[in-house]
């Protein structure tokens, strides 16, 4: 009898664990909207949640360190006319959200790192290109400013955020309801999901697709895609005895699977979040109370069932925080936000080390807040790499860098539906050339002014009172 080896890997005994009572986000009323987005996007300074609202859509970003019970007040980001289905936060700046609505727009925001005393009501751009819902909004993963949006028009449109242009119109690719899409590494390549049980791999530039494949789970429920690091795709999906199914692919050679794994017979679709870093895999499925994580290697069976983190609460939606948001002094190597029905839960992944040093092996330089490229630079052709940083000695954010947004924006074409500010070259600057000082003297100024008109009116209100009473 030949004794049987287990495996060798640093991954093997990641655990995951709910942080304390006092460091969740309490009393948020989550969305119910029918949509599969995780409802929620994180960063090392924000969390962003999709949240209910009455008259519109709307979602609440909460600055991380602000846990406990939130305000039923509290300012929200509310300029859309019907409900947010999708939010992205910006890879190259910290404080810019892209949101995506049944409202047939895209809203890109600034969000400030002071907690605003009003609700946010004016994107600093609205992306108009989509004749029905747009239900998916991702950010190009090495380019400043290129947006990738997906309706239900079956049309991908990709923006220059800084002129509000659409450069790229994908509208014959798909015959029916996109699922989900997913940039590579370096943002050369797009892949798909689609109703037609097909994924697609595109070049988006060349408007091409380059490979296809049909029905990678036989099931009819929606599938997703997402590239691994080395070029290949993983999948989740359904069997046709609707069974949960998870894949790897070659797009080069689509026809037989690296790998092919029934899971059960839960109906929740498994939404994957992929950590290139470790090759790592994490499926959380909606209405799931569980987390499944994954190693993908070059071994046989390829991709490796690692362990499950379980709780009791079923998940309304799940944010995954970038690499140089995590605590490395504490060995964590994920975080995820597991939205319930009224709070937001932090879930700290970890790897057990005895050692307090940096564990150079489990952090390799990571993806910085930096892009390699301009977006001219990228629809030209070019291509690039994300810029890297180490996170030996932690990863502070950035100070607020406000977008540029051009006069060749969009918006200037049409009369606007409310009053908007204008932007200009000075506004551009306006980081560089306004202190501290000069911003809360003028918000000071303001506050004055809206007191002295609030006198003002409660004045003619009551003026006009006894007219009306007098005439009676």
């Amino acid at each position: 009898m030949s004794r049987r080896v287990v495996r060798q890997s640093k991954f093997r005994h990641i655990f995951g664990q709910p942080l304390k009572a006092d460091q969740m986000y309490e009393d948020i009323r989550v969305s119910k909207v029918t949509w599969d987005s995780s409802f929620c996007a994180v960063n090392p300074k924000f969390v962003a949640i999709i949240v209910e609202s009455s008259g519109g859509g709307a979602f609440m970003v909460l600055p991380l360190h602000k846990t406990g019970r939130v305000d039923k007040n509290y300012p929200m980001v509310s300029g859309h006319t019907a409900p947010v289905l999708d939010i992205d936060w910006c890879p190259h700046n910290d404080n810019v959200i892209a949101s995506a609505s049944d409202d047939t727009t895209v809203m890109v925001w600034q969000i400030p790192d002071y907690t605003p005393i009003r609700s946010i009501t004016e994107p600093i751009v609205t992306l108009e290109g989509h004749s029905k819902r747009v239900g998916i909004v991702l950010w190009h993963p090495t380019a400043r400013n290129i947006l990738l949006s997906a309706g239900s028009d079956n049309l991908i449109n990709i923006w220059n955020v800084g002129t509000g242009e659409a450069l790229i119109t994908l509208d014959d690719m798909h015959p029916d309801l996109i699922y989900n899409v997913c940039w590579n590494h370096n943002g050369s390549l797009i892949c798909t999901t689609c109703k037609d049980k097909k994924i697609r791999i595109i070049d988006p530039r060349k408007q091409e697709a380059v490979a296809e494949k049909f029905a990678p789970h036989d099931g009819m429920r929606p599938m997703r895609a997402i590239f691994t690091r080395d070029g290949n795709i993983f999948t989740t999906g359904f069997s046709r005895m609707s069974q949960r199914e998870l894949g790897l692919w070659d797009p080069t050679n689509f026809e037989e699977p690296i790998a092919l794994q029934e899971m059960d017979t839960s109906n929740g679709i498994l939404l994957p979040f992929y950590d290139a870093d470790s090759n790592i895999v994490y499926l959380c499925g909606k209405g799931d109370s569980s987390i499944r994580y994954f190693e993908i290697t070059d071994e046989a069976p390829y991709v490796h069932y690692l362990s499950t983190y379980s709780s009791k609460e079923p998940q309304r939606g799940m944010g995954f925080m970038p690499k140089r948001g995590l605590d490395v002094s504490k060995c964590e190597i994920a975080r995820f936000f597991k939205l319930h029905e009224r709070k937001c839960e932090p879930i700290a992944m970890t790897v057990p080390r005895k050692s307090d040093l940096f564990q150079d092996d489990l952090y390799p330089d990571t993806p910085g807040p930096e892009p390699a490229l301009e977006a001219e630079e990228w629809i030209s052709g070019k291509d690039a790499d994300p810029i890297l940083v180490s996170l030996r000695d932690g990863y502070v954010p950035v100070k607020n860098r406000e977008l540029k947004v051009t006069k060749k924006n969009i918006l200037d074409n049409k009369p606007p539906t409310a009053p908007r500010r204008s932007f200009s070259s000075s506004d551009a600057n306006f980081n560089q050339k306004v202190s501290l000082e000069d911003l809360v003297e003028e918000m000071r100024m303001l506050q004055v002014t809206v007191r002295v008109q609030g006198k003002r009116i409660s004045e003619l209100e009551n003026k006009l009172s006894q007219l009306t009473n007098g005439t009676d």
